[in-house]
């Protein structure tokens, strides 16, 4: 059997957990190329208009691998840590992408809780059973799959140059090269070294989270809040670069939890849909980062009093 895996959305954190435990039930692993301008254009015309740029693209991956598969899987995540819970665009994915696109092959939709390592299991039994009765297999694999998963390390944290940002924003918008328009490599070129939440620990997040109001109710507001107030307070970074898809809801509410706290912080949003242009993009950068320098600079310069 063909099984499917549209590269869009959280595939860029949990795809080898996905790739070898349908790997591990005998059947054969597609997936969809990377991002590309083809795979925008197939988004765009399958998907309604208000979704935000992250959903389109997850369309045009599955609509690109239909015809490739007899089973393709389309991951309604529903919850990563306990409380806490996805974007609700998530939950409703599959619906979207079945409602959307005709002929699709047949799907694996059932909600994945992995607030822990047997409700995982749960969901790999449901799944694993479209491809084969064999229980001993299923456990086996998905043994493989979440030990592969541990081991997979996710997150840029360099010091080659001078200067550092924070980059913050939702994992597809980071790491996929297609939507930020190589964000990474173009600092890195402007002299600018990079960290992800992915190295900040989780305690110094809720540290941060304790001082709200309330608990953010999404699991990545609460990261990327923990994560860009925790490496302005510890003077990692010289400023923060956060990127977010065009209309989305949490991000509007966080980007400005995150300035309040803050304050004249350097802060830079990079809001992003199909229409942004990469030349907007890197003469916001460009502008960005010759701040960071002038500022750098400055500070340097001040006179120390003994």
């Amino acid at each position: 059997m063909k099984v499917g895996i549209p590269k869009g959305l959280l595939y860029y954190k949990y795809h080898p957990f996905l790739i070898t435990f349908f790997t591990g039930l005998g059947a054969e692993v597609i997936t969809s190329e990377d991002t590309n301008k083809d795979i925008l254009d197939l988004g765009v015309k399958y998907c309604v208009d208000e979704a935000c740029l992250p959903i389109k693209i997850f369309h045009g991956h599955a609509a690109s691998i239909m015809h490739k598969c007899d089973l393709i899987v389309i991951p309604r995540i529903m919850q990563l840590k306990k409380n806490e819970y996805i974007c609700p665009k998530f939950c409703g994915l599959p619906e979207m992408v079945l409602n959307s696109i005709d002929n699709m092959p047949a799907a694996i939709t059932e909600p994945i809780y992995a607030t822990s390592k047997n409700n995982l299991y749960q969901w790999a039994k449901t799944a694993g059973k479209q491809i084969t009765h064999d229980r001993f297999k299923i456990k086996h694999a998905f043994v493989k799959a979440y030990e592969a998963q541990q081991q997979f390390v996710t997150g840029i944290k360099d010091e080659n140059y001078d200067m550092k940002v924070a980059l913050v924003g939702h994992p597809y918008n980071i790491y996929d090269n297609f939507i930020n328009m190589n964000l990474v490599a173009k600092l890195n070129k402007l002299g600018v070294s990079i960290e992800t939440m992915e190295f900040t620990q989780d305690f110094l997040i809720n540290l941060e989270i304790n001082n709200l109001y309330k608990k953010p109710f999404w699991t990545f507001a609460r990261e990327n809040y923990g994560f860009a107030v925790n490496a302005t307070k510890e003077k990692r970074v010289d400023g923060i670069i956060y990127i977010s898809s065009f209309n989305c809801g949490t991000d509007s509410i966080i980007i400005e939890l995150i300035k309040d706290k803050i304050g004249s912080f350097p802060f830079l949003t990079l809001k992003v849909d199909e229409h942004t242009g990469e030349a907007g993009i890197d003469t916001r950068i460009e502008a960005f980062t010759d701040m960071l320098e002038r500022r750098m600079n400055n500070e340097s310069n001040i006179p120390t009093h003994g």
